[in-house]
């Protein structure tokens, strides 16, 4: 599969990820099957990876951890809602969130750009309360630079958005519904997931 095709497929579905057994990903378009196991260790890996990497640059592609807690490439007509959901600052956001993590997310909001990783980070992820992309640091291991959602918006230009947080879920919830029904797939969104008492690292 070309790139090409990949990115024809990401405009046709507005969502994709990039690993999972039925719902639309990478790894299914480019292996036209379900990629048993860790993808890492199939033969097409290499070009996995490679579409994957180019998909997450293109401008008309936002990465942000929204399917399933996963990584999920959002096609840029949802982006509006996305930003709607992650700026509503609703109970599922913000109840239970550790110490750390609401530490981390005053000093995102107070600065341009920080740099940080471990569960903090994670957390404020899947609760999309922050806007991040992974980096490499000096030393070699990967870091995630972290942005207020407001500071991205303005950086990719999305200009005035005009949708009440109900309206922006409705938009989700049906492209995850119809990709749900259409692959056989069982794609959950954050705000319809019951928060446990204690924060778990979702699959990656």
């Amino acid at each position: 599969m070309t790139f090409e095709e990949l990115l024809d497929r990401l405009q046709e579905y507005d969502l994709m990820l990039d690993a999972d057994p039925k719902f639309p990903s990478v790894t299914g378009f480019v292996v036209g099957d379900n990629v048993r196991g860790s993808w890492w260790n199939h033969p097409q890996s290499h070009e996995m990876y490679g579409l994957s990497c180019r998909l997450h640059d293109h401008r008309d592609v936002l990465s942000v951890k929204l399917i399933s807690g996963k990584v999920t490439l959002v096609h840029r007509p949802l982006w509006p809602a996305v930003f709607t959901v992650a700026t509503a600052r609703e109970p599922w956001q913000l109840e239970g969130l550790s110490k750390e993590a609401k530490a981390l997310l005053r000093k995102v909001e107070k600065e341009t750009d920080v740099s940080s990783s471990g569960d903090a980070v994670r957390e404020l992820e899947v609760r999309l309360l922050v806007y991040s992309e992974s980096v490499h640091a000096e030393r070699g291991f990967h870091t995630k630079q972290l942005q207020a959602w407001e500071s991205w918006a303005q950086r990719v230009g999305l200009g005035s958005v005009k949708l009440s947080s109900s309206e922006a879920k409705a938009q989700l919830e049906a492209v995850v519904a119809r990709l749900n029904k259409q692959f056989h797939a069982a794609g959950t969104l954050p705000w319809n997931k019951k928060r446990r008492s204690k924060f778990t690292t979702p699959a990656t």
